[in-house]
């Protein structure tokens, strides 16, 4: 039997799959489909993203919700950290401005802020961070990798300026703040 091009491939393995999923009992193959479907709508829970197609990439390339979850919080307590301390006021400023951005303050990523917050997490988890959105840049379109570096820095941007502006400080970025955005921005440019 001769080879099927690599490429069709995965053509064919959706083929195989309707056709046994039709023959057999339709509900597994739509469950199937729904599950994909709650993927991504985890996938924009977690991370406020819109564009479904954005996600339907990042759900296809197995990103879970908690892993997204993670990488949009990860910028907010770098950029919380960046003078090397917080004090409570600060950290209430960075809740309220995550909280205005979208996450929800009963969500598991909202509690996870607040640990982060509190104690700050080691360098090594901000090396992962640029290691695993440098692997997910390999695999995205120019298109995707610049929505989704909107996506996080934007966040992580939006929330700092909010912070301050409760804080009653004039400046929407300190010098601090501003190095380590550029720092974030440059683990998409691999």
């Amino acid at each position: 039997m001769a080879k099927a091009p690599r490429d069709r491939l995965p053509k064919l393995g959706q083929a195989l799959e309707a056709a046994f999923f039709e023959a057999s009992d339709p509900h597994p193959y739509f469950e199937l489909r729904r599950s994909e479907e709650a993927a991504e709508a985890r996938l924009a829970d977690a991370s406020g993203i819109t564009d479904r197609a954005l996600l339907a990439r990042l759900a296809g390339e197995g990103v879970r919700a908690e892993t997204l979850a993670a990488l949009m919080l990860i910028p907010l307590v770098q950029v919380g950290w960046a003078d090397g301390k917080m004090d409570a006021r600060e950290r209430a400023a960075i809740l309220s401005g995550a909280e205005s951005t979208g996450i929800d303050p009963k969500s598991p990523s909202y509690r996870l802020l607040r640990l982060w917050l509190e104690d700050r997490p080691a360098p090594d988890l901000m090396q992962l961070w640029g290691e695993f959105i440098g692997a997910l840049c390999e695999q995205l379109t120019d298109h995707e990798r610049q929505q989704l570096r909107r996506n996080l820095l934007g966040r992580a941007r939006s929330v700092t300026e909010s912070a301050r502006a409760l804080l009653g400080l004039v400046d929407p970025v300190s010098r601090e703040e501003a190095r380590v955005l550029e720092e974030l921005a440059r683990a998409f440019e691999r």
